[in-house]
């Protein structure tokens, strides 16, 4: 898929669909994948959709879509005994001094964790963390790294991120000093310091956090450029599946966050005016069938109120729902369920 971006994100295999082997067990990011690696003792998690056994949108730790593409990272935030897990990445290049940049990723909360945190931090580095510790990566390790180390940053809001459906994206500005090359994101503080709140009860004594497209960009940049355009070539006459448009069970609402991969279709029809577009909506095989009819078609209808509302002539759309008729996997498991709850569409020159 060509892409070009009009704001360039320093941060390399963002959303972490590049990888040197498709995920089999627990702790192995750093040997799965690409750009990426864990700064302490810590085993965090790689899921991609190409395994079964660390696989997307279901795994140990509960059931969740990735929101780019097909791979996302999980790590713990919070456990006990001060355990932590955190993840570094090499930035494409060294920060310039006193320019401004926005840093954001994109998180959710496990449905096994038993606590929400309220802050996630953020450290950059003038050379890679290597510490010998499981437990928190703190300032006084730090201190005694080479080279250059920045302040904690952190994002806080009054609000939890206690969202086990939606993805939440978290953003903060910061001012580089000219030595930032690397960047690790997790919680700096140890359990007593660490504001939280419990969601569950005793299932996994943590907070399990899946996170996904990390950015950092120029401010100066991202003002000179206020869109960021993926520029995308589709094939005619055949059907797409959206990717990251997911529906909860007897709901015509769109689940999650699915604003790139809607822009995207959004950028190809505006540059090109002649495409007609039919959107084609889907269920599992919960519920009667002529309940099942009516919501395929509120969901082809969500789809095509987004296009609407950002200027594509309502001429050029069509929509059609197939209740249960068509699954694209079994109906005997949630997940396959989960994926058969789906919207398609399908562009094609006019007759």
């Amino acid at each position: 898929m060509p892409f070009f971006l009009t704001c360039q994100n320093l941060v390399l295999n963002p959303s972490f669909e590049n990888y040197r082997n498709c995920p089999v067990t627990l702790g192995n990011l750093e040997k799965d994948v690409v750009d990426w690696n864990m700064p302490t003792l810590g085993s965090t998690d790689y899921f991609n959709g190409c395994s079964t056994a660390m696989g997307t949108p279901e795994n140990f730790n509960g059931k969740q879509p990735a929101n780019f593409g097909v791979g996302y990272v999980g790590f713990y935030m919070y456990a006990p005994n001060d355990y932590r897990e955190y993840i570094q990445a090499k930035l494409s290049t060294t920060l310039k001094q006193g320019e401004r940049y926005t840093i954001s990723f994109y998180v959710s909360l496990a449905e096994r964790s038993d606590f929400a945190v309220k802050e996630f931090g953020i450290r950059f580095t003038e050379f890679p963390v290597e510490v010998e510790t499981s437990k928190v990566l703190s300032g006084m390790h730090f201190s005694k790294l080479q080279g250059d180390a920045s302040a904690a940053l952190e994002i806080s809001y009054s609000k939890y991120y206690s969202d086990e459906i939606k993805w939440v994206k978290l953003t903060t500005e910061f001012e580089a000093t000219g030595t930032e090359n690397y960047m690790i994101i997790g919680n700096f503080k140890n359990n007593k310091r660490t504001q939280k709140y419990q969601t569950k009860r005793k299932i996994t004594k943590g907070s399990y956090y899946y996170l996904d497209m990390v950015s950092v960009s120029n401010v100066k940049s991202k003002l000179q450029n206020t869109a960021v355009i993926q520029k995308r070539e589709y094939v005619l006459d055949s059907i797409h599946v959206f990717k990251d448009v997911y529906f909860n069970s007897n709901k015509a609402d769109i689940r999650g966050n699915h604003q790139q991969e809607m822009e995207s279709l959004l950028s190809y029809l505006m540059i090109n005016p002649s495409i007609k577009i039919q959107i084609l909506g889907h269920t599992d095989d919960v519920g009667s069938n002529p309940f099942n009819q009516k919501l395929s078609v509120r969901r082809s209808k969500e789809v095509v109120k987004y296009l609407t509302k950002n200027g594509i002539q309502k001429n050029r759309i069509s929509s059609q729902g197939f209740g249960s008729s068509k699954p694209i996997a079994t109906n005997n498991t949630e997940a396959g369920r989960f994926l058969n709850r789906r919207v398609e569409f399908v562009l094609s020159k006019p007759d």
